[in-house]
């Protein structure tokens, strides 16, 4: 039975088990209508208190019921239902009341909640607005600056905010139903406040709604539904309850069929299952309560911040005691800046830096459960890392390298006990950026395959499972993004109108500008290495700025010209005159935004297509979460094979065909093909 009721004197309690989030699946819905009725005919019942079982309130909505017709009873009907009670509900809220939980909360007369709950209304997040009356009742209960905060933005706020904004009636510090029923019996005896539909919204100041505007268009970009949200957040300011019920409700039921709900919740099905692969279903992973990285430059200095974060005791290795002081020096700097923006307290940066060790000795690693090399992009540098930690460290610790190009095959040549070791590219800076690409060889065991998933959710990253090839997934197609961000160049494009084209897209900014701001001499060590290989590597202008010495903003030029102490790129007449001369032999033709993105997507797609075909990637939703989480490639775009499936399989292989045609892309590859003959992408891993 999903919906109980168990009576304590004159007040029920109606309890939600629907495990694991309580969500609010059809049988949740109709149990909860069916309590309303049974209790409003009920005597004896004078409050109700709704709670949940498990691990958290009312979570949100059914994912099973996504994409599907709904069925009633409807949730709006539901909240409704609970509004117009005869008995006071109390929704007692543990875990997190989002969404259609929250929404359901709201339309009970009260609100408590543990001191560690949250409430929200992240729906934006998956391209819709609320739809059951959350932007209409929270402006009426909190006031219009919150509503639009919380609607617009969808981050939930914990017990404690809550309280303090009106959203919660008070917080229960002990046994959460008891206090909840205790507080039920206490609101008996004095005049209940009015339903939320029955009270009014309380006047904005002037010129709120245009500011709101503007501070919401620039937070979306070009992400419809925050300023949807916002539109009906002011209609509940400036209309009756039923005219805006009606304006929500149809908002919502336009954005629920709309591209970008499609691609958020692909992504948000794809990140609900990155940390738990199928492949590794029983797979008990080694357990990881202690970590050490070895380098303290940018690099390992990141990824010990993100250990430390996790709570992981870390002790930080150097080749002497300088390096040592400057490592610790560049996670210490981490920490304080994070203080001063304000993201931790001073205390917390401290506590931080309590829990990291930094010394030469190898020995102290005899007991740590996992090892993170984090040094010189130098094959045998690594290799003597390794030799040094496989002697140094227990047999059963995890040995890990960070590395973005190198073969951990050869990194991993004669150590012992190979199954320990596997590749963690983590993206810089480690401390923020989210993607994770777990690479194990062929000697690495489940259990460690499972351990590196399992670091991922304590360090609250999205970790991809990749093949072993140059750049693994995400930078073997950066790759191709480079070579053709050139081909662009030589036949008419400019370093401007290909990185405004694809700030239009959506991505955070063009191919040229992060390269300047990354730095040219990176790809140029990596095109060597793999031209000391046998391997061809296209990049005939950024090869001259390298030989030029301009590397990007660190070097005052690169694709761009800067001006001391300023990051504005500046059109440069020295880049302007190197495409010319290697343009020569190239048909120039006329680009415009649409045929630029055109130029630079597809050919990323037809690498994704044989990325899945030669096994490096196990899901096209995992190359999707790699440019979302490590590249930047825009969410509500759903990632370029979702983007590509949506667009037409068919008329991308139309474009790489007129592509090649010109010289500007390799053809399509066969796997591209016959997912467009098919009508999409086959899963490899089933």
């Amino acid at each position: 039975m999903t919906v109980s009721i168990e009576q304590i004197g004159e007040v029920a309690v109606v309890t939600v088990d629907n495990p694991p989030v309580n969500a609010l699946s059809q049988a949740v819905r109709q149990g909860l209508l069916d309590a309303v009725e049974a209790l409003d005919a009920d005597p004896f019942v004078k409050a109700v208190v709704l709670t949940c079982a498990g691990r958290t309130f009312i979570a949100g909505a059914d994912v099973g019921e996504f994409g599907k017709p709904p069925t009633p009873p409807h949730l709006p009907d539901l909240v409704a239902r609970i509004e117009r009670a005869k008995k006071p509900w109390v929704a007692a809220i543990h875990g997190s009341a989002l969404g259609g939980g929250f929404e359901v909360a709201l339309g009970c007369r009260f609100r408590v909640a543990t001191a560690s709950a949250s409430v929200g209304l992240p729906e934006v997040r998956l391209g819709l607005v609320p739809g059951a009356g959350g932007t209409v009742r929270l402006p009426r209960l909190a006031g219009v600056e919150t509503a639009v905060d919380m609607v617009t933005a969808g981050a939930p706020i914990g017990a404690r905010t809550a309280c303090e904004a009106g959203l919660v009636d008070t917080v229960i510090e002990d046994d959460l139903v008891a206090g909840a029923v205790t507080f039920a019996r206490t609101v008996l005896d004095r005049p209940l406040p009015d339903a939320l539909r029955d009270r009014s919204v309380a006047a904005s100041s002037a010129g709120f709604w245009d500011a709101a505007a503007g501070s919401v268009a620039a937070r979306a970009k070009r992400e419809e539904a925050p300023l949807r949200a916002l539109a009906c957040v002011r209609r509940a300011a400036e209309a009756d309850f039923e005219t805006a019920i009606a304006f929500e409700r149809e908002t919502f039921l336009a954005l629920r069929g709309s591209a970008q709900a499609a691609a958020l919740r692909h992504v948000f099905f794809a990140e609900r299952a990155a940390t738990r692969p199928p492949e590794l279903a029983g797979v008990i992973p080694r357990t990881i309560g202690s970590a050490a990285v070895i380098g303290g430059g940018t690099m390992g200095a990141g990824i010990a911040a993100a250990l430390r974060d996790a709570g992981l005791p870390v002790v930080l290795v150097e080749r002497d005691d300088g390096a040592v002081e400057r490592g610790l020096a560049n996670l210490r700097a981490i920490f304080d800046g994070a203080a001063k923006r304000g993201r931790m307290s001073a205390d917390a940066a401290a506590e931080r830096m309590a829990g990291v060790i930094g010394t030469t000795d190898y020995a102290a690693l005899a007991d740590i459960d996992l090892v993170v090399e984090a040094v010189f992009e130098d094959l045998d540098v690594k290799r003597e890392v390794f030799r040094r930690l496989a002697a140094a460290c227990r047999a059963e610790a995890v040995l890990a390298t960070n590395t973005s190009y190198l073969d951990p095959e050869r990194i991993a040549e004669g150590i012992s006990r190979p199954d320990r070791f596997l590749g963690l590219h983590f993206f810089s800076p480690a401390q923020v950026m989210k993607l994770l690409e777990i690479v194990p060889t062929k000697a690495t065991s489940p259990d460690v395959i499972a351990a590196g998933f399992a670091l991922a959710r304590i360090l609250n990253k999205i970790p991809v499972r990749a093949g072993i090839c140059d750049g693994f997934i995400g930078n073997r197609i950066l790759k191709v993004t480079r070579v053709q961000a050139e081909r662009l160049l030589l036949s008419g494009a400019t370093p401007a109108a290909v990185d405004a084209a694809m700030r239009a897209f959506g991505l955070p900014m063009g191919p040229f500008e992060a390269q300047d701001l990354g730095g040219l001499d990176i790809a140029a060590f990596q095109r060597k290495a793999a031209r000391a290989r046998g391997e061809k590597s296209f990049a005939p202008i950024a090869d001259r700025l390298c030989a030029a010495r301009r590397f990007g903003q660190k070097s005052g030029g690169g694709w761009y010209d800067y001006e001391p102490g300023d990051r504005t790129p500046r059109p440069s007449d020295v880049v302007a005159a190197i495409i010319a001369e290697e343009a020569k032999s190239w048909l120039r033709r006329d680009w415009h935004d649409d045929s630029i993105v055109d130029c630079i997507l597809w050919p990323m797609v037809n690498e994704g297509a044989r990325i899945l075909a030669d096994g490096t990637a196990l899901r096209v939703s995992d190359i999707d979460l790699v440019k979302i989480h490590g590249y930047g490639f825009p969410r509500w775009r759903g990632g370029p094979m979702h983007y590509a499936q949506a667009y037409g399989l068919d008329k991308v292989v139309d474009a790489l065909d007129a592509l090649a045609s010109e010289g500007l892309a390799d053809p399509p590859c066969d796997l591209l093909i016959a997912a467009a003959r098919h009508g999409g992408f086959a899963d490899p891993s089933r």
